[in-house]
C-alpha cells in the first residue's frame, strides 16, 4: 500500500475517526455512580440494590428518560461525604444545601425535596423547648448539618448535653428505645416514616427547614444537575406528574406506618387515667395518717426545691460520707442518688481534690464556717472545674456537730470570663503584652519601689523604623506578623523581672528596675540593654515570602529626673526616642530637659500660629524671577508670619510645625486663595495682565482629598485665570501614591493649570515617573548652584538637568543665583531663567516691577 501523501486527504480521514470516536461513545450509556445510604423514605436501597424512596424513584425516572446506567454504591453519611468528595461517586441523593458543603460539591437549582429537622423521644421524657435538653443525651447523624446546627443552638444557650454522633439514623432511634440515648434527631420524612416501629413519639422541638438537592463532586458531571433541574422544573410546574405522584405514594405510606402511634397514645392515656385511679386510692389510705402525709410531703417539697436549684447541696456525715445529695450533685457524679449516698469524694474525685476537700470539711466539723474557690478534677484527673463553695456545721439539740451541709456553684464559666475580660483590659491582642493601661499601673509600682530602695530605674521607648513604610507596601497582615516576631525578640533579650509592654502601633515600652544609684554605673547598664535591643531588632525578620531588614529608634527617661506624674516620665522617654530618630536612626538618646523646653516652646509656637490664621497675621512677599536679558518674568512668593511680638517669624520655624500638626492644610488653603486674588488683581493692571501665578503646595496639602476641589473653588472665586496659574511640587511627593499625584494633576491639567518641580535633584528623580508628569517646568535646586563654580560635579548635574529639561520640552529656571559668576556660568551652560538675590530679595506685590512677563510661585520654604 502506498502512503498518503495529501495532507489535505489524511487531515478529512483523521476528522472522519473522530467524529466515528464521537458518536460511538454517544451512543453508549451514561453510568453514573450513584452513593445510597438508609434515610426512609426519601433514599434507600431496595431488595436488588437499585435506589428507591422518593429520591430514588425520582432519580430511575430520570434515567430512564436519560439512559443513564445507575450503579448503587451503599455507603453510611459520612462515608457517602467523603466518597462524593473523593469523586468515587458521581451523584448523592438528599444532601442538605450549605454555604460550607456547596465550596466542596456542586448542587442544582431547582429544590428536589423540602424538609426540617425534628427531635424524636420516648413521650413521657416530655420535651417542650430547647432548653428541656439540658443533661440529656442527644444522638444525631454524624457530619449532618443537624449536628452541627443543634450543638451551636445548645451552646449560645449555655445547655450541657451529650451528643452521640451516628453513622445510621436507625441506630439513633434503637438507641433512644433501648433507653441508651434519651431523644434523636432526624428529618421529619425519616422520623415520621419510622417513629411507630421504635415505639416513640415526635416532639414540639423543631428546626432549620432544609431545601434537599442531589450533590456531585466539585467541578464535575455538570451535564446531570441540568438534567435534573430540567427534569424537576417539569415535573414540579405539573400537578399529575411523576414527581407528586411519587410523593402521594410515599407520604400515604408513612402514614400507614404511624396509625400504631394513635394506639401508644390511646395505651397512655389508659395508663394515665389508671395512674390516676391509684393515686386517688393511695391519697384516700394516706388520709389515714394525716401527720405522716405532711412530713412526707413537706420533704418532697423540700427534695423539689433543693433540685431545683441551679447549685450543688450535700450534707456529709463525721467519716465525710453523703447522707444527702441534691439532682446537681448526682449530675455530676454521673449516679444515681443511691449510688451517691454512702460514698466519700474519694469516690468521685482524684486523691488531690479529695484531699483537699477533706481538710475543708474538717474544719468545717471542728465547728469552722468557710468560704472559699475549690478546684475539683474527676477521678482521672480531668475535667477540672472550680466551685465558690459555702459550708457550715450543723448542730443537734446539744449543740454538737452532727454534720456539715455544703452549697457548691459551679464558677468555671464566670473565671474564664473574667480572666478573658482581665485579658482584654490589661494585655495587648496581638502580641500578649502588657498594653498601655498595665503599662501605667507596672510603672507607678516601679516609681515607688524606686523612691524606697533608693536604686535605679530607666523606662525605655522602643519605636520601629520605617515601620509605616512596610505597612503600606506589604500590608497590615504582615505588619502584624513582624509585631508579632519583634515582641518575641525583644522577651528573649530581657530579663525576667524587666517589665515589657506593647503601647500601640510599633511602640514598646521596657522598664528596668534595681539600677545602681551611681548615674554612670546606671546608664552604663542602660547602654549595654539597648545595644542588645537594637543588635536584636537589626537581624533579618523572616516573614511569608519576604525577609524584612529593620532598626529601632530608643529613647530612655531616669526615674530620678523630675516629673510629676508616671504620664510625664513616659512623655520624657517618648520625647527622647524621637531625638534618637533624628540623630539618624538605630540609634539610643537619653532624655534632657532641655527637650522638655523645645517641647514647651513648640507647644506655645502651635498654639500662636493657629490664632495667627485666624486673626490675620500672615502676609506673602514675591521675589523675582527673570530671563537671561535680567527682564522680570515673575517672581516666587513667600510665606512670611508678622508675629505681634516678635516681628517677622522665619518660614523655617514655623512651616515644618504646620507640616507636623496638619495646620499646613488651612494654611494652604489660605496662600492659594491669597494668591489667587493677587493673580485677578494684576489682570486688571495692563501691565501685569500677563503674570502667572505658580503655587508650590506641599505634599500633605496635594494628597488631600479636596485638593482638586479646594484649587478650583479658589479660581472660580477669585476670578483668576487657571492658565496663568502655576503649581509647584517637590520631588518628595512622588514617593507617595504616584498614581493618585499624576491623577490630580491630570484633572487640573485639562482646566489650564501649570505644573513645575521643584528642588529637581535633590529627592525621587525617577525618570520612569518624570516623562508621566503633565509638567511645564523643571527648577534647579538652589544647593547645585550654590557650589557651581567650584564643585565639578554640580557642574554636570545642572548640565543634565538642562538637557533633560531640553528634550523632554520643559521650562528650566535656577534658584538660588546670587552672584553674576553664577549666572555666567548658568548661561554657559544654557540656563536661560533664574531666581535669587542677584535679581531682587522678596518684597511686597506692590513692589514687584510693571514690565514685561512675569511668573509669580508661591513657596512653602524659607528664601
Amino acid at each position: 500500500m502506498k502512503p498518503l501523501r495529501s495532507p489535505r486527504l489524511a487531515h478529512l480521514l483523521l476528522c472522519l475517526g473522530l467524529l466515528s470516536c464521537a458518536w460511538s461513545h454517544a451512543a453508549e450509556a451514561q453510568t453514573v455512580r450513584v452513593g445510597v445510604y438508609a434515610n426512609e423514605p426519601k433514599i434507600f436501597a431496595d431488595a436488588s440494590g437499585q435506589p428507591t424512596g422518593i429520591l430514588g424513584e425520582l432519580l430511575q425516572a430520570m434515567a430512564n428518560e436519560e439512559k443513564w446506567q445507575l450503579q448503587t454504591v451503599p455507603c453510611a453519611w459520612q462515608q457517602c461525604l467523603q466518597l462524593l468528595q473523593e469523586g468515587e461517586i458521581d451523584l448523592l441523593p438528599d444532601v442538605a444545601f450549605s454555604e460550607e458543603r456547596a465550596r466542596l460539591m456542586d448542587f442544582h437549582q431547582v429544590p428536589s425535596l423540602f424538609s426540617w429537622s425534628q427531635l424524636y423521644s420516648h413521650e413521657e421524657l416530655r420535651l417542650h423547648s430547647v432548653l428541656d435538653l439540658r443533661g440529656l443525651r442527644i444522638a444525631a447523624l454524624e457530619g449532618s448539618i443537624q449536628y452541627q446546627y443543634l450543638q451551636s443552638l445548645l451552646d449560645s444557650f449555655g445547655l450541657q448535653a451529650q451528643m452521640i454522633a451516628l453513622s445510621d439514623l436507625r441506630q439513633g432511634f434503637a438507641m433512644v428505645h433501648d433507653g441508651d440515648a434519651d431523644a434523636v434527631v432526624a428529618n421529619q420524612l425519616f422520623g415520621d416514616y419510622h417513629v411507630a416501629n421504635y415505639r416513640l413519639s415526635a416532639t414540639p422541638i423543631m428546626f432549620q427547614p432544609a431545601q434537599l438537592f442531589y450533590a456531585t463532586p466539585k467541578g464535575e458531571n455538570r451535564n446531570l444537575l441540568e438534567a435534573i433541574d430540567r427534569h424537576l422544573q417539569n415535573w414540579q410546574a405539573s400537578p399529575g406528574s411523576i414527581y407528586f405522584q411519587v410523593l402521594q405514594r410515599w407520604s400515604g405510606e408513612a402514614q400507614r406506618r404511624s396509625i400504631p402511634v394513635l394506639f401508644w397514645w390511646g395505651l397512655a392515656l389508659l395508663a394515665a387515667l389508671l395512674t390516676l385511679a391509684i393515686g386517688g386510692s393511695l391519697l384516700l389510705r394516706r388520709q389515714v395518717a394525716d401527720k405522716t402525709r405532711h412530713l412526707k410531703a413537706s420533704e418532697a417539697r423540700l427534695n423539689t426545691i433543693l433540685d431545683s436549684v441551679e447549685a450543688h447541696i450535700y450534707i456529709k456525715d463525721p467519716q465525710l460520707r453523703y447522707q444527702y445529695a441534691n439532682r446537681k450533685v448526682c449530675e455530676l457524679f454521673g449516679r444515681t442518688i443511691d449510688q451517691v449516698i454512702g460514698h466519700t469524694d474519694a469516690d468521685f474525685f482524684d486523691s488531690e481534690t479529695a484531699q483537699a476537700l477533706g481538710i475543708n470539711d474538717r474544719r468545717v466539723l471542728a465547728g469552722e464556717r468557710i468560704e472559699n474557690e475549690e478546684t475539683n478534677r474527676d477521678r482521672h484527673g480531668r475535667n477540672e472545674r472550680t466551685y465558690f463553695s459555702v459550708k457550715l456545721p450543723l448542730r443537734a439539740a446539744d449543740d454538737s456537730i452532727y454534720a456539715l451541709c455544703g452549697i457548691s456553684t459551679d464558677i468555671t464559666e464566670h473565671k474564664k470570663n473574667l480572666e478573658q475580660i482581665h485579658q482584654l483590659a490589661y494585655y495587648d491582642a496581638l502580641t500578649g503584652l502588657p498594653n498601655r493601661r498595665l503599662l501605667l499601673e507596672h510603672l507607678q509600682f516601679a516609681l515607688a519601689r524606686s523612691a524606697r530602695s533608693g536604686r535605679e530605674g530607666a523606662l525605655l521607648f522602643i519605636d520601629l523604623d520605617n515601620f509605616k513604610q512596610l505597612n503600606d507596601t506589604l500590608g497590615h497582615d504582615m505588619g502584624d506578623l513582624l509585631l508579632q516576631q519583634v515582641s518575641s525578640r525583644l522577651l528573649d533579650q530581657v530579663r525576667l523581672e524587666d517589665n515589657l509592654s506593647r503601647l500601640g502601633g510599633d511602640e514598646f515600652v521596657l522598664i528596668l528596675e534595681n539600677l545602681d544609684p551611681e548615674p554612670q554605673a546606671a546608664i552604663a547598664i542602660i547602654e549595654q540593654v539597648a545595644d542588645k535591643l537594637l543588635r536584636a531588632l537589626a537581624r533579618p525578620f523572616e516573614l511569608p515570602g519576604y525577609s524584612h531588614s529593620g532598626s529601632a529608634s530608643i529613647g530612655v527617661a531616669l526615674f530620678s529626673q523630675p516629673y510629676d506624674k508616671p504620664e510625664e516620665l513616659l512623655k520624657h522617654a517618648d520625647l527622647a526616642m524621637y531625638e534618637a530618630k533624628a540623630a539618624g536612626r538605630n540609634t539610643l538618646c537619653f532624655f534632657d530637659p532641655r527637650m522638655q523646653e523645645a517641647l514647651a516652646a513648640r507647644a506655645t509656637l502651635e498654639h500662636e500660629l493657629r490664632r495667627a490664621l485666624s486673626e490675620g497675621q500672615l502676609l506673602l512677599h514675591y521675589q523675582p524671577q527673570v530671563d537671561e536679558q535680567g527682564e522680570l518674568l515673575g517672581a516666587e512668593a513667600l510665606i512670611r508670619w508678622r508675629h505681634p511680638q516678635r516681628g517677622l517669624v522665619p518660614p523655617g520655624e514655623f512651616i515644618p510645625l504646620a507640616e507636623s500638626t496638619g495646620l499646613i492644610l488651612p494654611m494652604g488653603r489660605w496662600i492659594l486663595h491669597t494668591a489667587c486674588r493677587q493673580l485677578a488683581a494684576w489682570a486688571d493692571d495692563p501691565q501685569r495682565a500677563e503674570l502667572t501665578v505658580a503655587i508650590n503646595v506641599s505634599a500633605r496639602q496635594f494628597h488631600h482629598p479636596d485638593f482638586v476641589a479646594d484649587v478650583l473653588t479658589a479660581l472660580k472665586e477669585t476670578g483668576a485665570a487657571p492658565h496663568r496659574l502655576e503649581l509647584e511640587l517637590t520631588e518628595s511627593q512622588l514617593v507617595q501614591d504616584i498614581e493618585a499625584l499624576i491623577d490630580k494633576m491630570g484633572q487640573l491639567k485639562a482646566h489650564g493649570v501649570r505644573f513645575s518641580l521643584d528642588d529637581f535633584g535633590t529627592g525621587y528623580s525617577s525618570l520612569s515617573y518624570l516623562k508621566r508628569l503633565p509638567l511645564d517646568q523643571l527648577k534647579i535646586d538652589r544647593s547645585f548652584v550654590h557650589d557651581l563654580l567650584d564643585n565639578a560635579s554640580d557642574t554636570a548635574i545642572v548640565r543634565t538637568i538642562l538637557a533633560l529639561g531640553q528634550e523632554l520640552e520643559l521650562r528650566v529656571i535656577a534658584e538660588g543665583v546670587e552672584s553674576e559668576a553664577q549666572r555666567d556660568a548658568l548661561l554657559r551652560l544654557g540656563c536661560r531663567h533664574f531666581q535669587g538675590y542677584l535679581y531682587g530679595a522678596p518684597q511686597p506685590a506692590e513692589q514687584i516691577g510693571a514690565h514685561g512677563r512675569a511668573t509669580l510661585a508661591l513657596h512653602l520654604g524659607s528664601a
